[in-house]
């Protein structure tokens, strides 16, 4: 019996999506990924999503429909998946410890929403994060900017807590960093095993926090 190499194929695909696979701790991107505007980028997503919307059967002379494609494209390229473009990289403002405060600073309870690349379906969740100053501090809000700008893009939760934890490693000038995330996968909660209360948790951390002792002061603390 001859094995249909397609089929295999897309069994792999969709074992990969529920099992929840990450290739990189970057975002996989096309060398070419910001040639188009986001003006081309939104009329070409708003075709192709008119012809998916065609192939449901649904009718786009209806006046409830015939602006969805559109609002999609919109909602992608300048909303939920606006982390893509490094265009929209927080500026992170840095400030030396003048006030030598050389404890851990906590912000906990930082909520996002972000898409998870296997299925384009939402997580939402919460972010806690925690660093001891090597002599520079951040202002508080970047914090939140950094977590809402590696949620706005296609994610897998682990590449997600790498990517936050990375740029403040960068940011800060050193390893004292921790960071938990929290978040329901609806992947998991809408299709699938549909799981309703199950929620996911990824860490990491680097530093003074491989200290036992202060990562549960910290869980203490979130």
């Amino acid at each position: 019996m001859r094995i249909d190499e397609n089929l295999v194929e897309k069994a792999q695909h969709d074992l990969n999506g529920d099992h929840h696979i990450m290739t990189s701790a970057d975002t996989p991107l096309r060398i070419d990924a910001f040639a188009k505007s986001d003006e081309e980028k939104m009329a070409s997503i708003e075709k192709l999503f008119t012809g998916i919307m065609e192939e449901l059967g649904l009718d786009l002379t209806d006046d409830s429909l015939k602006g969805t494609p559109h609002r999609v494209a919109k909602m992608y390229v300048k909303e939920i998946f606006q982390g893509l473009n490094p265009n929209n990289k927080p500026s992170l403002s840095i400030f030396e410890n003048k006030y030598q405060y050389n404890k851990m600073l906590v912000e906990k309870d930082i909520t996002f929403t972000s898409a998870c690349e296997h299925h384009f379906l939402p997580i939402i969740g919460k972010a806690h994060v925690a660093y001891i100053s090597a002599g520079q501090v951040i202002g508080l809000s970047k914090i939140n900017r950094i977590v809402e700008y590696y949620g706005k893009r296609p994610q897998v939760q682990e590449r997600m807590t790498l990517q936050i934890f990375n740029e403040l490693k960068d940011a800060l000038q050193t390893e004292d960093i921790i960071v938990v995330v929290e978040a329901e996968h609806l992947c998991v909660s809408t299709r699938g095993v549909k799981d309703k209360t199950s929620l996911t948790t990824t860490l990491e951390y680097g530093g003074k926090f491989k200290d036992i002792d202060l990562r549960n002061e910290f869980y203490q603390l979130i």
